[in-house]
């Protein structure tokens, strides 16, 4: 038979997790594979970019969307299992699960307003592809893959050490321009344990100025407190210029204080840390390239 669409996936991957057990995708594949009857030879067929197999692909993209309505969480890297609204879901026996059932939580609504395109108008989804262009669905396509890109790669920062957070801000900050050398930056951050403060960065490779960096891995929002001490720290610095990096998200009270002080602070939410991330390709790696030509007019002109 044919390899059913990701969001056929769902259900049987949620009641595959429903043992309560830590899976992967290794575990997962033969079970689900098993359930559609899928031959050899089905699960052998590639993508078009004949990177990786159809089936592997779909499964992972059901996964994702699981994972954002909050059915399944990580756990560990590469490893998940069914959360509490995971089985609860699964007590109402439900015949099908797909995108337009998990528009019952806010968290998969979140998820999917992020796919927005540059103009701010809402990316095509699956079931209104009919009047798009080709270029309308690569761009959909485009924004898709990068959404969901952005919300695996937060949740993997999450799972991961404080040490190894204060590391990877480093090298974010230097991919960025800032810092001067890998062994200036981190000789600094996290050694200063000057309250409010967890390290400073060159602005730039000469040093002419400094920047404050304050970098939180946490699950709740940053409030106004924690961004006063980090302003009273650097006011005791005489400093004017800082970055406040969480993986988490900022209170209105918060973002209205760091407003209202003469220092320049630049607060930096787990959304936007993850962007950064991909547009500067740390912790993600390339895997196509897509490039799209018209015809040049100019070519075929004759004098």
């Amino acid at each position: 038979m044919s390899i059913p669409d990701f969001q056929s996936l769902m259900l049987p991957l949620l009641r595959f997790c429903a043992d309560g057990a830590e899976h992967d995708r290794h575990d997962a594949l033969p079970a689900i594979a098993k359930t559609f009857a899928l031959t050899e030879a089905d699960l052998e067929e590639m993508l078009p970019s004949g990177k990786q197999a159809k089936f592997v692909n779909r499964l992972a993209w059901a996964k994702s969307y699981l994972k954002q309505a909050g059915l399944l969480e990580t756990t560990s890297r590469g490893v998940f299992r069914i959360t509490a609204r995971g089985r609860a879901v699964l007590a109402e026996n439900p015949v099908r699960i797909d995108m337009k059932f998990l528009e019952r939580f806010p968290e998969y609504l979140a998820f999917r307003s992020a796919q927005r395109n540059r103009n701010g108008e809402e990316v095509a989804s699956i079931e209104s592809i009919r009047d798009a262009t080709p270029e309308e669905l690569l761009d959909s396509g485009y924004r898709q893959l990068r959404t969901a890109l952005a919300a695996e790669l937060l949740s993997q920062v999450k799972l991961a050490t404080p040490a190894f957070f204060e590391r990877m801000v480093v090298d974010l900050l230097l991919r960025m321009g800032y810092g001067g050398t890998r062994e200036d930056a981190g000789q600094v951050l996290g050694k200063s344990g000057d309250g409010g403060i967890d390290g400073i960065i060159k602005e730039d490779r000469l040093g002419l100025d400094v920047i404050y960096i304050q970098a939180k891995r946490w699950e709740a929002d940053v409030g106004s407190a924690e961004i006063r001490n980090f302003i009273g720290a650097l006011s005791v610095h005489k400093a004017e210029k800082g970055v406040f990096i969480t993986t988490s998200g900022f209170s209105k009270s918060a973002r209205d204080t760091a407003q209202k002080v003469n220092s320049k602070i630049v607060l930096i939410d787990g959304p936007a840390l993850a962007e950064l991330m991909i547009d500067f390709g740390l912790g993600v790696s390339l895997v196509n390239t897509y490039e799209i030509k018209r015809i040049d007019s100019d070519f075929f002109a004759e004098d």
